[in-house]
């Protein structure tokens, strides 16, 4: 079974239900739609809950739309968005580089 990890603080989102999306870079794993995931906490490396993705859409992190951008994580500003992305991923990020978006819910 394929598994996302999150950091520990947005644990608490995600299974409130005020997460349901998540951003990945450079996807080695191939999400798609009605994939069966697990979560894993990234700091415990424990799995927190299962989720099956409902929609999934690529797209410059430049050219995000109002509406892909709910159900994720706020940025103060675009900056703000690409300097937390380089840290994630320990290189430059800016606005064409391209983001995969990952809708999801939890299974019950």
């Amino acid at each position: 079974m394929k598994s996302l990890k999150f950091r520990e603080e947005l644990v608490s989102c995600v299974l409130s239900g005020k997460k349901y999306s998540t951003w990945r870079l450079f996807d080695d794993k191939n999400i798609q739609k009605d994939d069966e995931i697990e979560f894993v906490n990234a700091n415990t490396r424990e799995v927190f809950t299962r989720a099956v993705v409902t929609k999934v859409l690529e797209r410059q992190m430049g050219k995000l739309k109002k509406e892909e951008i709910k159900g994720h994580e706020k940025y103060g500003s675009n900056e703000e968005m690409y300097a937390s992305f380089s840290d994630y991923y320990d290189q430059s990020i800016g606005p064409e580089t391209i983001v995969k978006i990952i809708w999801f819910r939890l299974k019950e």
